[in-house]
């Protein structure tokens, strides 16, 4: 039997009742929905999928269907609870392993990696592995985070969640390394200052409420300077500096 490592506790602590674990908000998963516009039946592979809100919803609203991989056992869990209240659970699989090396038995018409990139060591890796289940003329999606602005210093950097300014690029960058790679960019949509405090300070009221219940857990102490540090952070840096977007990209 192969086992495989689970995410950290704080992180599923952090993120307990997001349905989307990145800074799109549900009108934002459904604009990206509508630009994609697949057809009916069309296989989707999400990798790295968290509670697979994507996969259950456009299985909903455009009878895709799909697998959806992940490390959470957590948030696996929550996503077969959903496609079970949203009816999808004929049209939607969820498989527990290692994204890095997921490859679909058969081609798929859409491939993406929402905020994961390191799964692939960055985005070449990435589209390189996604283009390894992809039927021809098929779409991936990338979910990824640029600079908004150039951070002026170190400090910048670090309270947006990366250890260099090169760990990401500015937005006309990102979008020309896209061709480099051999894509077309034939859509976006992007998160806005609303939709990253929707994910962020979510996690703020999920790690009160944790508190008051476990006050005496081995994790508390971590995750109080944690609330502590993480609004002031969040509007100093991460709200002014740091874009994320998800890119649709297909073969040239």
């Amino acid at each position: 039997m192969i086992c495989f490592v689970d995410l950290p506790r704080s992180f599923t602590i952090r993120e307990s009742s997001h349905r989307i674990h990145n800074p799109f908000t549900s009108e934002k998963l459904a604009t990206l929905g509508q630009a994609v516009s697949p057809a009916r039946g069309t296989a989707l592979l999400d990798l790295c999928c968290g509670s697979g809100e994507m996969l259950c919803t456009w299985a909903r609203d455009h009878h895709v269907t799909g697998t959806g991989v992940d490390i959470s056992t957590v948030f696996l869990g929550s996503a077969r609870a959903r496609a079970a209240e949203l009816g999808v659970a004929g049209r939607v699989t969820f498989v527990h392993g290692d994204a890095s090396g997921y490859v679909a038995r058969q081609p798929v018409g859409i491939a993406s990696c929402l905020g994961a990139t390191w799964i692939g060591g960055g985005v070449a890796g990435t589209v390189a592995l996604l283009r390894r289940s992809l039927a021809p003329g098929g779409m991936m999606l990338i979910g990824e985070p640029y600079w908004r602005r150039e951070p002026p210093d170190q400090a910048t950097v670090e309270g947006c969640h990366a250890t260099s300014r090169d760990e990401w690029l500015p937005l006309p960058e990102l979008i020309e390394s896209f061709g480099g790679l051999g894509c077309d960019v034939v859509e976006m949509v992007l998160a806005d200052s609303d939709s990253w405090d929707r994910y962020a300070a979510a996690q703020w009221l999920n790690i009160r409420r944790w508190l008051d219940a476990n006050p005496g857990d081995e994790l508390a102490g971590q995750m109080r300077a944690e609330l502590t540090a993480a609004p002031v952070r969040h509007v100093r840096y991460q709200r002014e500096y740091l874009g994320w977007g998800v890119f649709v990209l297909m073969d040239r």
